[in-house]
């Protein structure tokens, strides 16, 4: 077998490999969020469990400080407020590291956990893996630890409030 030929056979196999759909699909409202034990920007250890009795919002960002992500990440800190009303605590997620989530949570002053998952474990889990990076998508997870809503697509400036709206139809119910 020529070099080429095996050059390509094996490309087109880690091309395959990586653009296989994931088997699991994400979980669905009503559904139990899958677990997670992250590090956040301070090195502080995050679980879902530490969560319970209280409304998450879980959001999963492509890249820190970038442009969609700093828009994002902002609007929840300038809106912090309205989300300790219903006591629920926000809490962001992206492949990077934690010194990158340091950096970023400084730099823009962000009052609530950053939490890495480099190794891609719970973006894999909620099925937010894109090629590379997570894709920007969101979860409201209820005080129980079950999702109740899921945002498959997020504008990055108009997001917090429409998670603010529905977490209060939500607690109204």
């Amino acid at each position: 077998m020529s070099f080429k030929i095996f050059f390509f056979s094996m490309l087109a196999a880690v091309v395959v490999f990586v653009l296989m759909p994931n088997a699991k699909a994400a979980p669905q409202i009503g559904d139990e969020a899958p677990y997670f034990r992250l590090q956040d920007q301070n090195f502080q250890w995050h679980t879902l469990e530490d969560y319970k009795g209280r409304w998450v919002v879980l959001y999963f960002y492509p890249k820190a400080d970038t442009p969609g992500c700093t828009t994002e990440a902002c609007e929840f800190r300038d809106n912090i407020f309205a989300f300790d009303e219903f006591d629920a605590q926000i809490l962001g997620v992206s492949t990077d590291n934690v010194a990158s989530q340091s950096e970023f949570a400084e730099k823009y002053h962000l009052p609530f956990p950053l939490l890495s998952d480099a190794e891609k474990i719970v973006a894999r889990a909620y099925d937010v893996m894109g090629l590379v990076f997570a894709s920007r998508q969101s979860f409201i997870i209820d005080p129980e630890g079950n999702v109740a809503k899921h945002y498959e697509s997020v504008n990055p400036s108009t997001h917090t409030q429409e998670v603010i709206e529905d977490l209060r139809a939500l607690v109204a119910l």
